[in-house]
């Protein structure tokens, strides 16, 4: 177990990275414990930790998507029926680190192939909300079980959020373009072992490249609330006993355009402040399922009824699980 402990602390963790950071101040003048220097210290931290992560986990996660390409995707769903194929559909959401805009052409896609509506819809709340390297960023900033956890409850909200969109028969509120487009069947290249590191190394650039801004937003919101916005103030708004607290999370996270790596350092900051775990989390999934950008993209292939099935069941699964979670904090801890 000690072990364990250690390497959790120094691999995910980083804290030699820390007492680095916190050293370096130091010898510049610097004092890390004083707001300045300690806003300063979570900035430069948090920063270097999330990149030197996402670098590694995204190369290991593609190196496992490049097994997993639309057309065998497609061609392991298009076998399936009911809950079965919901919950493959969601998992294998979990192996596609999509954002929730380069989601929609892989939705179009399976549409127009002739997958079941709810299995296409299971994988879309699924892609962007769930992955093995978001589980771990999750571990490295909380704990394991709230990773674990965070990953489970939103394969559970893809799954039946997926089935019942598929029980209501809704197949008729997808635009005909969709529908019409042909299904392109493409047979699966075999990839060597040189070309698999080649396509996770562009996919670690792919990613970096467009989450970059949205991480170094987020660790300066992070470190600003660590550092600058006094304790009473934020649990007064968002405190755990606040019965609004997680509705109000879902509202404010669903118009943001943001990746998750970008909320984990706002998430970090506002539970170190008081703020209940559910209520961070409810909002770091509004901003990977929700984002406004996507459901524009997204109102362009559904009709509204669908579409307002599709947001109302996924804000009311997130607000049920930000509440679960802040009535089970003290299992978390």
């Amino acid at each position: 177990m000690e072990i364990l402990r250690w390497l959790n602390e120094q691999l995910l963790r980083m804290q030699w990275l820390s007492d680095l950071v916190a050293w370096l101040l130091g010898r510049a003048g610097m004092d890390p414990s004083s707001r300045l220097g300690g806003s300063v210290h979570f900035f430069i931290y948090d920063t270097i930790k999330i990149f030197l992560l996402l670098a590694v986990l995204i190369f290991a996660v593609s190196w496992i998507q490049s097994h997993f390409p639309p057309e065998r995707t497609r061609r392991i769903l298009g076998g399936m029926r009911g809950v079965k194929a919901n919950t493959v559909g969601a998992l294998l959401g979990t192996v596609t680190p999509f954002c929730s805009c380069s989601s929609i052409p892989l939705f179009i896609g399976f549409t127009s192939a002739g997958l079941p509506l709810g299995v296409t819809f299971s994988f879309l709340i699924s892609s962007p909300l769930v992955d093995l390297a978001s589980m771990i960023l999750l571990a490295s900033i909380f704990n394991w079980t709230v990773a674990i956890a965070y990953v489970a409850v939103g394969i559970v909200l893809a799954v039946a959020g997926g089935t019942l969109i598929g029980a209501l028969r809704m197949d008729g509120e997808i635009e005909a373009f969709v529908t019409r487009a042909p299904a392109v069947d493409v047979a699966p290249q075999a990839m060597s072992w040189r070309e698999r590191a080649a396509y996770a190394r562009d996919q670690v650039i792919e990613i970096v490249r467009r989450v970059w801004l949205y991480v170094l937003i987020g660790v300066g919101i992070g470190a600003a609330i660590h550092n600058w916005i006094p304790q009473d103030v934020i649990t007064t708004l968002l405190g755990q006993d606040k019965w609004w607290a997680v509705p109000v999370a879902v509202l404010v996270g669903v118009p943001v355009y943001a990746d998750i790596f970008g909320t984990l350092p706002i998430a970090e900051a506002l539970v170190g402040k008081g703020v209940g775990l559910g209520t961070v989390l409810a909002f770091m999934m509004a901003v990977a399922a929700l984002s406004l950008p996507s459901l524009i993209m997204l109102k362009r292939v559904v009709k509204a009824r669908l579409l307002a099935t599709f947001l109302f069941i996924v804000v009311a699964g997130i607000v049920v699980i930000g509440l679960l979670f802040n009535a089970t904090a003290s299992f978390f801890t």
